[in-house]
Order: structure tokens, then sequence, then C-alpha cells
């Protein structure tokens, strides 16, 4: 045999090796991984001894999603083997969470259990609208307030709309008579983080704005899933830029967001409790510090952007809320 043909022999029979042990996919080296356990809805509302069902499935690191066998469990009332959950009788935010059957990997969305007959709204922001209006449903930081911005949307997605200088948030809170004891949940989306734009979702409880005042409790996440994420809870004093804190832990991983991620909060008496994905993240008495305690107000959103560093303005669009929800807390 020519030592050329026997090269070629060579050549082909190590080509066909390769080809073989990555199982014909030339494209890649390795078996797609597990990445997360997600589960469907991602959040949900549920009056108080109803159900709702959830589904489960691992998206792999190629994208792909697949069956998956897990193990249920929740707070705030029971769930089947087969994901239904029953929801209790008491109000509030909970959480269903799904285990990897055999492994530790696990995922959970948020649930609101309400009472029946509460006041509630929920919505995927199904129009093109800036401001959102929705049919009179919300009023905002720039067309009521003056000094604040707006928020707009587009099918499918809210977001703010701050361009100048700090402390204009975004601001839109529902209309209406709401009951004092309330809680909000809306599912964020986030791409592109950058610490330096200080990127913030924000929920709004027991809040009011008029022409120069803009008054009611913020619960803001940071657009972040480094050392930098945190979570603040803040009261709105009314004139532009005052503020106080009323919840302002170490900055600190845990508090990190990713999209497709819920947030929540709620107000109790005098008490905001602040979630993610059901989880919570802090928690605070608002007479603790002095100053005025709101008693009455509706819940709302907003955004934050920090437009001086370089690279920030405009980048309104990579974070929002895909979707909404805020309810009365009617205690029985």
């Amino acid at each position: 045999m020519k030592t050329a043909d026997l090269r070629f022999i060579l050549a082909v029979s190590a080509i066909s090796l390769m080809v073989a042990c990555r199982g014909g996919d030339s494209g890649s080296t390795s078996a797609p991984t597990l990445r997360q356990i997600v589960l469907a809805p991602t959040s949900a509302r549920v009056s108080g001894g109803g159900a709702q069902p959830f589904t489960v499935s691992e998206r792999r690191s190629d994208g792909s999603m697949v069956a998956v066998a897990v193990t249920f469990a929740a707070t705030g009332g029971t769930i089947t083997s087969g994901g239904l959950f029953a929801a209790g009788s008491v109000p509030g935010i909970y959480q269903v969470i799904a285990t990897e059957r055999g492994g530790t990997l696990a995922g959970s969305a948020a649930v609101m259990v309400v009472s029946t007959g509460a006041r509630s709204y929920t919505t995927n922001f199904p129009l093109t609208e800036n401001p959102i209006s929705e049919g009179g449903r919300w009023i905002n930081g720039g067309a009521a307030g003056l000094d604040w911005t707006n928020v707009s949307t587009t099918p499918g997605l809210a977001i703010g709309n701050q361009a100048g200088a700090s402390y204009t948030d975004a601001t839109a809170l529902l209309t209406g008579a709401w009951g004092p004891d309330q809680m909000v949940s809306a599912t964020v989306h986030t791409v592109k983080q950058n610490d330096a734009c200080y990127q913030e979702v924000e929920l709004r409880l027991r809040s009011a704005i008029s022409a120069h005042v803009n008054t009611g409790y913020e619960i803001s996440f940071k657009m972040s899933q480094t050392s930098q994420a945190y979570l603040i809870i803040v009261r709105w004093n009314g004139p532009l830029g005052n503020f106080t804190y009323l919840f302002k832990p170490a900055r600190d991983a845990k508090f990190g967001i990713k999209d497709g991620d819920v947030i929540s909060a709620s107000i109790v008496g005098n008490v905001i409790t602040a979630y993610i994905n059901g989880v919570q993240k802090g928690k605070v008495d608002v007479t603790s510090i002095g100053g005025t305690v709101y008693a009455t107000g509706s819940p709302g959103m907003g955004f934050n952007l920090e437009n001086a560093p370089a690279g920030c303005s405009g980048t309104n669009g990579n974070y929002g809320f895909t979707s909404y929800t805020a309810a009365d807390l009617r205690f029985r």
C-alpha cells in the first residue's frame, strides 16, 4: 500500500470517529445540560378556596424545553403531585415550588391569594399607548404629576420613559378606590443589565399623584445579578426628589433579578413585605421611621433610570414588566 493511500485511510477513520463521538452533531462537542426548572404560569391570582393548575418543564443550555419529573410543594394552600394548587382562605402572596426528583434544582412561581369579591386588576399590556391608560385605568407621573415621567406600553411590555434628571421616575398608578391593604405582583423583563445605569423596576402601594405631588410607598428592585443588586423600600413625601428610606439593606446578589422573575409586595396594616418569585426578601413596619404614615392610596408601578453615565441614556426598553396584577386584601 502506498504511503499516500495509508494517510487517506487514517484521515477518514479519524473523521468517522469524531462524528461518532459527537453523535453525528458537527456543531456541538457535548450534550445540552440542565439549566432551569420553569413553571407555567410564572405567577397566578387565585381566589381563596380556588384552584390553579401548574405545569413544569426544564429549559436546557441549548434553549430546548423538555419534560422533567418534579416534586411539588406550596405555601398558602396545598398542591397535588400533578401540580394542581388549591388556595387556602387567608389572602397573601405565596409560592409554588417544583424540585427536580433525585436532584436539587428547583423552580418557583408566585401565587397571589385574594378574597372572593376583592377588587383586583390584571393586565398583560395589550395596547400601544404613551402614556399607559387602558381605558382610563391608569394615571401617570408626567401627565398628571408634571414633574415625573410616563409609563408607555407596546403589546406585552410596559416600560418607563425617564430621560432626564434623577428622581423623575416613570410612574403609573391605578385609578379608582382601593382598600388600604393591598398586594401587587409583576413579571419582569430585563436584558443587557448595566449596574452603572441603576435600572430599577418599582411596585407602588397606597400611592397618589397630582400636580407636583407624588406620595406613597415604593418597593424597588435593581436590574442586576451581581453583588450590586439591591431591594429598597421608600416613602415618597410629595415634592420631586423628596423621599425617605424605610428599608435599605446592603447590596447583595441575593436580591438579583433575571428575565422572567416575578416581584411582589403587600401592605397589611403598617407592614410592607417584598418578594421575588414568592420568596420573602424584605419586610418593614412603615411606622418605624418618623414622618407621614399613608393610610390610603392606589397600587401602581414605576421605573428608574440614571441617564448621566455613559451608555445609559436610551436604555429604557431594556427592562420593564410583561404582566401586572394588583388586588385589595380583604381578611374575613
